[in-house]
């Protein structure tokens, strides 16, 4: 599409993306939503033939019950929506608020479960949007997340005879705008605590080392921004160690695992720690239980005493500076 089939008078649209949520807390919600994440070719990339019949034979029908009693204990029951759909929501509200700018239309929707991608990009068209901007909330780049993301736009917009401009923001692991935010978040909970941690994790989500292996760069993007994380925050590698979480299945995951990581530390004698979440723009089910609960408790058991774990930017102060500035660059032009 050219620029002269555009107008210059109509509405940009801004579309903030997460990763999703199921729409309740129960077996059938989780089962619905656990189906259409997990049969996402970019999620799991094993053969068809191989991986359908583990998905549908063994994994929805284990899987949902004990994921519906854990969404549960983190539902936030004043909206009905999971943490990740709400944080997500008022982003997108206080960005709206804080950009002012008339034509600009922001929206927000998730890769999986309610709002749709396809739906929010229909809803931005029907409010004469001609240029739509989406922003994937993932500092770091990976197939299974901002590339998924991507194929979902597409996909939509294949169904359009009149298709919208459209511009998907790059990953910004290593910008300064977001490496400051997380230094000043990390800084001011830190300030808060009634005890000082020998040791701060930066735990970032998983990966398959195969997928690394074909060609992913997501270990390099975590790595990079634990690095500069490092830099801005002045504390050395071993003050701020590396890991990643929430590993699925038997095959090999990017490490080191979190887990592993704070039994070493109590094993060495490391009794107060702190966990934060960097790859994570809004809490969600692995940061507030898999990392508040599930690894406080495993530190707890091996010997530590003092644990917290650390907000994500969500709508923040700094987290919404950030995405505003990330905002400002992807619509740079257009209005």
């Amino acid at each position: 599409m050219t620029s002269a089939t555009i107008s210059r008078e109509a509405p940009v649209g801004l579309l903030l993306v997460n990763l999703g949520t199921p729409d309740a807390p129960d077996v059938a919600a989780v089962r619905r939503y656990l189906a259409e994440f997990l049969s996402d070719r970019r999620v799991v990339d094993l053969p068809r033939a191989l991986w359908l019949p583990i998905l549908y034979g063994v994994v929805l029908n284990t899987r949902p019950a004990r994921s519906a009693k854990l969404y549960e204990s983190i539902w936030n029951s004043d909206t009905g929506e999971g943490p990740l759909k709400t944080i997500t929501r008022l982003q997108a509200e206080k960005l709206q608020a804080r950009m002012g700018a008339k034509r600009l239309v922001v929206d927000y929707a998730l890769r999986y479960g309610a709002p749709s991608i396809a739906t929010r990009i229909d809803a931005l068209i029907a409010q004469g949007c001609e240029r739509i901007a989406l922003l994937p909330l993932y500092p770091q780049y990976a197939s299974s997340t901002t590339g998924s993301a991507a194929d979902a736009a597409f996909d939509a917009l294949r169904e359009l005879r009149k298709q919208p401009a459209l511009r998907i923001a790059a990953p910004y692991y290593d910008d300064p705008a977001y490496v400051d935010a997380l230094a000043a978040s990390v800084k001011g909970a830190l300030a808060a605590l009634d005890f000082e941690p020998e040791v701060v994790v930066a735990s970032f989500h998983g990966l398959p080392q195969a997928q690394i292996d074909r060609g992913d760069p997501y270990r390099d993007h975590c790595e990079t921004t634990w690095r500069r994380l490092c830099e801005r925050l002045q504390m050395s590698p071993q003050c701020l160690r590396l890991a990643f979480q929430s590993r699925f299945g038997r095959a090999r995951w990017i490490g080191p695992y979190t887990s592993d990581v704070v039994t070493e530390l109590a094993g060495a004698g490391v009794k107060r720690i702190a966990v934060v979440a960097p790859g994570f723009a809004a809490d969600c089910l692995e940061t507030i239980e898999e990392l508040g609960v599930e690894i406080r408790d495993l530190f707890l058991a091996k010997g530590g005493e003092k644990f917290t774990r650390l907000p994500c930017l969500n709508d923040s102060e700094e987290g919404m500076q950030l995405i505003e500035t990330l905002a400002e660059r992807e619509i740079a032009g257009w209005i």
